[in-house]
């Protein structure tokens, strides 16, 4: 029978892969931003600014700076080494997408891919050079200097689908990518940052996160990840299996008390605490959250160890990413 063999989760904000020297540009967009607060409301970011905690000016100084991305690189390489050493035939990649492969024609809750690959398709040239210098220099991060194909386990992701109509999800599953399309961000992260193999089928689990009003709360996220455990335990193979969760933690306004909560029920495998997560809380870049919420659900009843959290602050006013990279065996 196949077997998961090890759950990662990782951050994958352009911050980690841009290099140090942009966290400043990253900081600038934030300024134009409507930005969701600590309180779970939307301020503009001069409303933020006026309740900050003045503290935060000591985390914007470059030497500070260089010793967090030193951190998170460190911890990028250690979750790589382990998927290495973990020889996985197949990742389960749960992620969200960012109007990437779903657009405003029509954006599913969850969705399964049911083909045999998906292609990124990295920005033309013209697109590469409209793009902020922060997010340019990180792009390489999320694609390709050429469309790229990524193999997937058709037979898993046909079991993962079956197995959540069954349990009463009510997926959407589709088997070839929309013309003009690209495999988002989320799902070639693994590949790009933590070292998956091209070999290394995929079996994409789409969650969508940011895009109200049919953004699952953290309870459904939970519940599916259980039913994606019993589909993989059910699947007639020895192919060896990693769960991997992409995205988070607070952002953009870092959020250390909710951050350093979350991360707390997971090493506590807290199910109803993960499954309370309120979603005024879950707006925004800190609704990835849910991504670590499902892959927790498969992942139930195995020891969770948290590599690093980095509060990412980039601006006085406490904008950036909270960066956490962990896993479980």
């Amino acid at each position: 029978m196949a077997e998961i063999v090890l759950g990662v989760a990782s951050s994958h904000t352009p911050q980690l892969s841009s290099g140090v020297e942009f966290w400043e540009d990253h900081g600038r967009r934030d300024r134009g931003y409507s930005l969701l607060g600590q309180d779970a409301e939307y301020h503009a970011y001069d409303e933020i600014l006026k309740g900050a905690d003045p503290r935060i000016e000591n985390e914007l100084d470059p030497a500070v700076w260089a010793a967090k991305y030193q951190r998170c690189q460190e911890s990028l390489q250690e979750l790589s080494r382990r998927l290495s050493e973990a020889q996985v035939d197949v990742a389960v990649v749960i992620g969200d997408d960012q109007q990437e492969m779903f657009q405003r024609d029509g954006t599913p809750t969850f969705a399964c891919f049911l083909g045999t690959e998906l292609t990124d398709m990295p920005p033309d040239a013209e697109r590469l050079e409209r793009m902020p210098a922060g997010l340019r220099a990180a792009s390489w991060a999320a694609h390709s200097d050429r469309p790229e194909r990524h193999k997937v386990c058709s037979e898993l992701s046909h079991l993962v689908m079956e197995s959540l109509v069954v349990a009463d999800f009510d997926p959407l599953s589709f088997t070839e990518q929309p013309a003009g399309r690209t495999l988002g961000h989320a799902f070639t992260f693994p590949r790009y940052r933590l070292g998956l193999t091209p070999e290394t089928l995929i079996t994409p689990i789409f969650i969508n996160t940011y895009f109200p009003p049919n953004v699952p709360s953290a309870r459904r996220c939970y519940q599916l990840g259980r039913v994606v455990r019993n589909a993989v335990a059910s699947w007639t193979s020895d192919a060896r299996v990693a769960v991997i969760a992409s995205g988070g933690l607070s952002h953009f306004v870092v959020d250390e008390e909710l951050d350093h909560r979350f991360l707390s029920a997971l090493e506590r495998s807290d199910s109803e605490a993960l499954g309370a997560l309120e979603r005024k809380q879950l707006r925004s870049g800190n609704s990835e959250l849910l991504n670590w919420v499902a892959a927790a659900g498969a992942l139930e009843g195995r020891n969770f160890t948290l590599v690093d959290y980095v509060a990412g602050y980039r601006t006085p006013a406490g904008t950036g990413t909270g960066m956490a990279f962990a896993y479980w065996e």
